[in-house]
């Protein structure tokens, strides 16, 4: 075994070890937190109260302003820290399809900006709006050459993550991540109830964000563009008022209490 395959082995035998698998299960419990957080924060928007953002970093800025809030977001740093690691691995050393890495690597990205902002909020106090790294993000894209077909592009390929989460939830195919064979008939009807409901929560809030990053690219205006802040606030707007929003916002309090689930009976 050369040197490269014996570096592959250690760092796979490293990320399959019991300590990291019980740092990710942490990891995806914390998610559960922020979407549970976000979704209080949109009811709230809902019924008129819109002084906090409903995304990752007011989630993260509510948790910093409790009692013990520091050591909170530094066991949030450690479990998205090594969500990061595995999904790394997963889309290294994974023996799965090429739609599964790409997947792994989509989540491993996500994952680092949450430990980054977490980061952020310990050592700075403070991170920028999600909203606002999105509009960032999408200026200086719009400025490349052809930054507006790219941006274009961007958009609707978070469109078609939308659509792929909403068919996730329909067709149930969040099971394939859970060991049901662990899991008790009671277990395995919850969490298909949470994950139907959550995913295609979480799928329509992708793609109208990804609607919203489409338009910034037709009208060359970074501002249209926003992260689920912006998105959640869309919804309020709508002619069915602030009900839809509030849909919306159950639909993540669902998504949190899979997470939760996802933590105990996720295949790691």
């Amino acid at each position: 075994m050369n040197t490269a395959q014996e570096a592959r082995t250690a760092t796979r035998r490293a990320t399959s070890s019991r300590p990291m698998e019980v740092l990710t299960r942490v990891g995806l419990a914390c998610r559960g937190v922020l979407y549970a957080l976000i979704g209080i924060v949109a009811v709230q928007i809902a019924f008129g109260d819109a002084s906090q953002e409903a995304d990752k970093s007011g989630a993260i800025s509510t948790l910093a302003g409790l009692p013990f809030g520091s050591v909170l977001l530094w066991i949030m740093a450690v479990g998205f820290a090594a969500l990061a690691l595995w999904q790394a691995s997963e889309a290294l050393f994974g023996h799965g399809k090429a739609l599964d890495r790409v997947e792994a690597v989509a989540r491993t990205g996500v994952y680092a900006l949450v430990f980054a902002t977490l980061l952020s909020v310990l050592t700075a106090h403070g991170a920028p709006s999600d909203d606002q790294k999105s509009q960032d993000l999408t200026a200086k894209l719009l400025d490349l050459p052809g930054g507006p077909f790219i941006v274009g592009a961007i958009g609707l390929g978070v469109v078609a993550l939308g659509v792929y989460w909403v068919r996730q939830g329909l067709t149930k195919g969040f099971r394939e991540d859970l060991d049901l064979g662990r899991m008790s008939p009671r277990a395995r009807t919850v969490m298909d109830r949470l994950g139907l409901g959550g995913y295609a929560a979480r799928g329509v809030i992708a793609a109208l964000a990804g609607i919203l990053v489409v338009q910034a690219a037709i009208t060359h205006d970074p501002e249209e563009a926003g992260g689920i802040d912006a998105t959640l606030r869309q919804f309020a707007d709508t002619p069915f008022g602030p009900w839809l929003l509030v849909v919306v916002a159950l639909g993540l309090l669902l998504f949190a209490g899979y997470c939760f689930g996802e933590s105990r009976w996720r295949r790691t």
